[in-house]
């Protein structure tokens, strides 16, 4: 298996710390509203890699935080009265819905940074100690950028160029930096803020070192997967780096994943430009499975443009294994014989190949697209093959494979049980009725009228099936 390492911008072999053990950290999202659907990418593209790495054996502890002290969490609780914990609370849980309708699994563990103050403090003081960090008059705490020799190894940026930008950028408290490029790790409290107590002022966290603090905490001062956005690339990450390396004396991460911008019909997603969607829009319109599949029908790192008409691609695409999957399951059931013929043993040769043919997207670099083509070839062969005819042991065969491959991929096979109105229900009673009879023009007309509704009858060996157009 090989990996993209953002740090060394090649493909490498993946070995883990520990044999056996992936310790993987993602950053997760900001809570003040709900998520949108460039914060749904990285949970899906990860979530993805995570039930791959499972599959191949691997005992995955997948860390994923909920940043809960924020200047955006503050400034949303005082527009409404409330305290910055029922913001974050709230929209945590939010979150949580969301992710269960992308069926995005549970991390191991979701640390809240709130409930991680007293590992920051005690980070930020053996930074102090070795010479990392500084604190001010104010009370406020910086990390030395240019203590740590290596800092711009991960986004690949010259300290000079950085240190020209950051002249132009003055912040406030400016005047007390050492350096321009320092960045903050402690700050003061503001009026009507939550703050803890600190040796330096009562204050709160810089967003920067939770992560680094949590990472730490929960899977060990040396990581085997960061993973996030691609614009965490600069400066969160590179942060993480400077102060978790300095602090720990040790290699963070062995590799850094980012994940591409998603593009709103070609443009950057913006509320200025009217084109934000959260996943709850999206819910409005689509079954959240067509979001998932959308997003895995790209290669991860490359931007993925989303728009109308790849929307229902992806829903048509998607509806295609669905449907696929529930044919064979029919077929399953519908067996006459039990035990493989010999033929039907050597048909077995193509979804083998087709395994072999996912595991290899799959272990390059997490290709996605790839491994969904393998589904898609996959399906076609269950349609042209597994018949009326087969055997259930056949059937049940290709049954196995086409629910493993979709498992990884997060794709639900089982179509959701729909109840339909009572008078849907009458006529499509009716027209069995009609059929029965022979009487095929009100059986038709039924039809007809069905149709107009957006219920498209197909009539099986099994019996009559519907769907919605």
């Amino acid at each position: 298996m090989k990996i993209f390492n953002t740090l060394t911008r090649t493909k490498e072999e993946f070995k883990t710390v520990e044999e056996g053990k992936v310790r993987m950290y993602v950053c997760g999202p900001t809570v003040y509203n709900l998520i949108h659907i460039g914060n749904a990418r990285p949970m899906v593209v990860f979530d993805t890699l995570r039930r791959y790495l499972e599959y191949k054996g691997y005992e995955v502890n997948y860390v994923s935080n909920f940043t809960d002290v924020d200047d955006k969490i503050i400034k949303k609780a005082i527009e409404e009265g409330v305290t910055a914990d029922e913001i974050s609370e709230r929209y945590i849980a939010e979150c949580k819905k969301d992710m269960e309708g992308l069926n995005v699994r549970p991390a191991t563990l979701h640390p809240q940074a709130t409930q991680e103050i007293p590992g920051m403090l005690e980070m930020i003081q053996t930074l102090i100690d070795k010479g990392f960090a500084y604190p001010v008059a104010d009370g406020t705490v910086y990390f030395r950028v240019k203590k740590f020799d290596e800092y711009g190894k991960l986004s690949h940026k010259n300290l000079d160029d950085l240190q020209s930008g950051f002249r132009e950028l003055k912040v406030s408290g400016e005047d007390q930096k050492e350096d321009p490029m320092d960045f903050v790790l402690w700050k003061p409290k503001k009026e009507g803020e939550p703050y803890w107590e600190s040796p330096w002022c009562q204050g709160r966290p810089g967003w920067h070192i939770e992560c680094s603090v949590m990472a730490k905490k929960y899977l060990g001062e040396e990581i085997d997967i960061h993973a996030g956005g691609e614009d965490l690339i600069f400066p969160h990450h590179e942060n993480e780096i400077a102060q978790s390396e300095c602090a720990n004396g040790k290699l963070f991460s062995r590799y850094w994943m980012h994940n591409g911008f998603l593009n709103i019909d070609n443009k950057k997603m913006s509320k200025s430009l009217g084109n934000f969607f959260t996943v709850r829009d999206i819910a409005e319109k689509y079954d959240l499975q067509v979001l998932r599949f959308f997003m895995l029908s790209a290669h991860y790192r490359s931007p993925i443009n989303f728009s109308a008409e790849l929307m229902e691609a992806a829903k048509n695409g998607l509806a295609r294994i669905v449907e696929g999957a529930g044919r064979l399951k029919d077929r399953v059931n519908a067996a006459a014989a039990e035990t493989m013929t010999e033929e039907e043993k050597k048909l077995l040769e193509t979804p083998a190949a087709l395994v072999t043919k996912f595991e290899a997207a799959m272990d390059d670099d997490c290709n996605t697209a790839d491994a969904v083509s393998a589904v898609f070839e996959l399906v076609k062969f269950a349609n042209t093959t597994v018949t009326e005819g087969s055997s259930k042991e056949f059937a049940s065969a290709v049954w196995d494979t086409m629910n493993k491959l979709c498992d990884i991929l997060g794709i639900i096979t089982e179509k959701k049980e729909e109840i339909l109105d009572k008078e849907i229900e009458e006529l499509i009673a009716e027209r069995q009725a009609a059929r029965k009879a022979k009487n095929f023009a009100r059986a038709d007309e039924i039809r007809d009228e069905l149709l107009s509704k957006g219920i498209i009858l197909k009539d099986t060996r099994e019996g009559v099936k519907w769907q919605r157009a």
